[in-house]
């Protein structure tokens, strides 16, 4: 715990079995108080290397929901066992866990509702493996998402994130696509229901184990940025509304025009 707020990592896993134990084994024990792991009908032994590794809740999905289908059953068990702030890791060990303290602590502090690690703060994403196109297309559409939905973030799209729990009671999550896109909607309706965002520079580490998807996949995600950049200002200029922030509009703050 830190400052009395429960701390749970949720690690939505694919194909994890070989990075799994070194992801765990860095994480911050006195402060990590459970951790979840949800296997989403991988190939390979993932949800038993969890469970030989002591992981106190290994889910296996029986057939593949898709990394956003993934990570809304990690957020119900997140929420089903009184996490307070919510630790979002991939087990590939593309991130490092050791930034978990100092993301939950912008949190537990009471300074941001949402923390991001960005690779794109700092100058390493290149050296650290990013493939020039990958590293390109999220600065574009980092650039474009900024002006679509009038908030300024170094980048919309890593996989790594800690959330409060305020914030994942209050998001229609399961309005979300159950695809990679599911990120970026969260993203957008964090910031169109006015939640505070902060961002720490994350090492950057692209590996042949590392966890990634097919150029052509990476274009449908692409084009489905474009799409909620769009749904979104659409939706705040009241020309069209979508079920990603209609629940929101209630609670709404003003985030810009």
């Amino acid at each position: 715990m830190l400052k009395g707020q429960k701390i749970v990592v949720v690690m939505p896993a694919y194909n994890a079995e070989a990075t799994l134990a070194q992801t765990y084994h860095e994480l911050p024990r006195p402060l990590v108080d459970e951790v979840i792991l949800v296997d989403d009908c991988s190939n390979d032994q993932t949800a038993d290397r969890a469970r030989e590794l002591g992981i106190n809740h290994v889910i296996r999905h029986e057939q593949n929901l898709g990394y956003g289908g993934n990570q809304k059953t990690c957020y119900r068990r997140a929420l089903e066992v009184g996490a307070d702030i919510v630790i979002m890791i991939h087990p590939d060990y593309q991130y490092t866990p050791k930034l978990c303290t100092s993301m939950v602590s912008m949190i537990a502090e009471g300074l941001f509702d949402c923390v991001l690690a960005s690779r794109i703060l700092g100058t390493g994403a290149l050296r650290g493996g990013m493939p020039k196109y990958k590293y390109v297309a999220n600065r574009l559409l980092t650039l474009f998402q900024n002006v679509m939905i009038s908030h300024k973030l170094s980048e919309y799209h890593t996989g790594y994130r800690v959330y409060s729990r305020r914030v994942l009671e209050k998001l229609p999550l399961d309005n979300n696509s159950d695809d990679f896109v599911f990120d970026n909607q969260v993203l957008a309706q964090i910031i169109y229901a006015g939640y505070r965002i902060g961002e720490v520079t994350c090492p950057t580490r692209y590996a042949p184990d590392s966890s990634s998807i097919s150029f052509a996949r990476s274009m449908r995600y692409g084009i489905g940025v474009v799409n909620t950049s769009l749904a979104f200002r659409a939706h705040r200029w009241k020309l069209h509304a979508s079920p990603l922030f209609s629940p929101l509009d209630g609670q709404a703050k003003s985030t810009g025009s």
